[in-house]
């Protein structure tokens, strides 16, 4: 599966799960809305890498295996094996696409550099992240 079969890949199948998006939505609503993911994230390692994706500049790059620990680790590998069974992939292979892809959903959803209230992350639905593959897409080069 290429990338960006898997970003766009399972538009029609149920609740989105079958498409890169589908899964960071999911793992997003399973941390507990944005704010989860973010601070489930810093905890486990990746803090440096998580502020970068909030904030208004460049996202720092993190590899697969960073952040299939920083999930385990905060409970949330059970999410990423599910979704790869599901998918028909490799669960590393799965980590390695939403490496590419959390950041810039985190990205996406925090577009003023500010994580939202935990009240505020509690209505996230995967109609939050439908841009985003539009944007990743057709939005020309990404900075470096």
């Amino acid at each position: 599966m290429s990338f960006l079969d898997g970003l766009l890949g399972g538009q029609g199948q149920q609740g989105g799960t079958g498409s890169l998006i589908g899964v960071a939505s999911q793992l997003i609503e399973k941390a507990g809305g944005v704010q989860g993911l973010v601070s489930m994230l810093q905890q486990h390692g990746l803090g440096g890498a998580v502020q970068s994706w909030v904030g208004t500049g460049a996202n720092q790059p993190v590899s697969g295996d960073q952040l299939g620990q920083a999930l385990q680790n905060g409970g949330m590998g059970s999410v990423v094996e599910e979704a790869a069974s599901k998918l028909g992939v490799d669960p590393n292979a799965l980590l390695n696409q939403l490496s590419q892809v959390l950041p810039h959903a985190v990205d996406h959803l925090t577009p003023d550099g500010q994580v939202p209230e935990a009240g505020q992350g509690s209505g996230f639905n995967l109609g939050m992240l439908e841009g985003l593959a539009g944007k990743l897409l057709g939005g020309g080069a990404t900075p470096a």
